[in-house]
C-alpha cells in the first residue's frame, strides 16, 4: 500500500508498504481522510525518535474485524493510544499513560498517512451519519482541546487567555468559549484574527495584555517566547496549561513559579466521544480551518504546505475516490 514513511528525520512517499494484518482484537481500517498537525511536523524535525508511518488524525472505514464482523463498513475515528489494560497506570484509570502504550503514528504504532491502518476495536468510535469526513477528521484535535477542561476547572468567572491561534489554538478557543469564561486569544497574524472574529472570539495583540491578571493561560505555541508571555500575564496562584510540544530544552525561572505559586499542567490527548458530540451539534466549526487537500502521492508537498507560516489544516486523502481539490 501507499504511505508516508519517516526514517532518520527524512520523510518519503512509499508504495511498497505491506498491508497491515489485524489481530483478533483489532480492525483493519481504510483511511478516508487524515490531517497533518504540528506534532507530525515536529516529528520530522526530530522531536521524538520515530521510524514508521506518520499520522494520528483520521477518519476511516472498517474493512476487516475478525471478532466484530457486524462493524464492517462502519465509519470511525480512533483513540490514538494503544494500551495494555493491565499495568498499574491502566488499572488506576490513567490508560493514556500506560507503561506499554503505543501511539498511532508517534510511538511504535503505524499511523494514518497510509491507505490502511490497524487499531484495537475498543479504540474505535462510530462517526454519526450527519458528519462528513471533512468535519469528522477534526475529532482527535477537538478532543485534545477538550482535555484542558477535563484537567482544569474553568467557569464563567475565570479570566482565560490562549497564546497561539494556529491549528490547535483555534479549536481550543472554540471549546473554551462554551464555558462562558472571559476569553481572550493572542493572535499575531491577520488570518488568525479573522477566523477568531468570525467565531465572535476576542483576540489581542501581545502588547495589550495586562500583566499578572489572567487566571488560566493556555500556551499553544510550543515556543519559549509563548511560555515567557504566559508567565508574564498569569496572576499569582494562577494556572498555565502547556498544550504543545517543545523542541529541545527551555530556560525557566522556577523560583518565581514557586514564589507566585503558579500551577503548571501538561495536557495532550482528550476524550473522543464528547468531541464527536460537539461536532455533530455544530458547536465547534472546523471547516474554515481547512487550507488544502493533497493525495498521498503529493504527501511531501502537503508537508511543505503545512510547514508554511500561517497555514492551518492540510488534509491527506489516500483514496482517489475521496480526493478533493481546493
Amino acid at each position: 500500500m501507499q504511505a508516508l514513511w519517516l526514517e532518520n528525520n527524512q520523510l518519503s512517499y512509499r508504495y511498497d508498504i505491506p498491508l497491515p494484518t489485524p489481530s483478533v482484537e483489532e480492525a483493519l481500517i481504510k483511511v478516508r481522510l487524515a490531517g497533518i498537525c504540528a506534532t507530525d511536523l515536529e516529528l520530522v524535525t526530530g522531536y521524538y525518535p520515530y521510524t514508521g508511518i506518520l499520522g494520528h488524525e483520521f477518519v476511516g472505514e472498517i474493512v476487516q474485524a475478525p471478532t466484530a464482523p457486524e462493524r464492517i463498513g462502519q465509519r470511525v475515528v480512533g483513540e490514538i493510544n494503544v494500551t495494555c489494560g493491565q499495568c498499574d497506570r491502566c488499572l488506576s484509570g490513567y490508560p493514556k499513560h500506560c507503561q506499554q502504550r503505543r501511539v498511532l503514528g508517534i510511538r511504535n504504532q503505524p499511523g494514518a498517512f497510509a491507505e490502511y491502518l490497524c487499531l484495537p476495536l475498543k479504540n474505535l468510535l462510530p462517526v454519526p451519519v450527519s458528519l462528513p469526513d471533512e468535519i469528522a477528521v477534526f475529532t482527535e484535535p477537538v478532543a485534545a482541546a477538550l482535555a484542558i477542561q477535563a484537567q482544569v476547572h474553568i467557569s464563567p468567572s475565570h479570566q482565560v487567555s490562549v497564546i497561539g491561534a494556529g491549528r490547535l489554538g483555534q479549536l481550543i478557543a472554540q471549546t473554551l468559549r462554551l464555558t462562558g469564561c472571559h476569553l481572550q486569544v493572542v493572535a499575531r497574524h491577520e488570518q488568525q484574527q479573522q477566523l477568531l472574529t468570525a467565531q465572535q472570539i476576542t483576540w489581542l495583540e501581545e502588547p495589550t495584555i495586562p500583566q499578572q491578571t489572567v487566571d488560566i493561560v493556555i500556551e499553544a505555541t510550543g515556543s519559549a517566547s509563548g511560555f515567557s508571555l504566559a508567565r508574564q500575564i498569569i496572576r499569582p496562584g494562577g494556572t498555565i496549561v502547556l498544550k504543545s510540544t517543545y523542541r529541545g530544552d527551555m530556560s525557566i525561572n522556577f523560583s518565581s513559579l514557586v514564589v507566585d505559586e503558579i500551577r503548571l499542567v501538561g495536557s495532550r490527548c482528550g476524550p473522543l466521544a464528547p468531541a464527536l458530540r460537539l461536532l455533530e451539534q455544530q458547536l465547534i466549526t472546523p471547516l474554515p480551518l481547512i487550507d488544502s487537500y493533497f493525495s498521498l502521492q503529493e504527501g511531501l508537498r502537503a508537508f511543505e504546505r503545512a510547514n508554511q507560516a500561517g497555514v492551518f489544516k492540510v488534509l491527506l486523502t489516500p483514496s482517489s475516490d475521496n480526493f478533493m481539490q481546493r
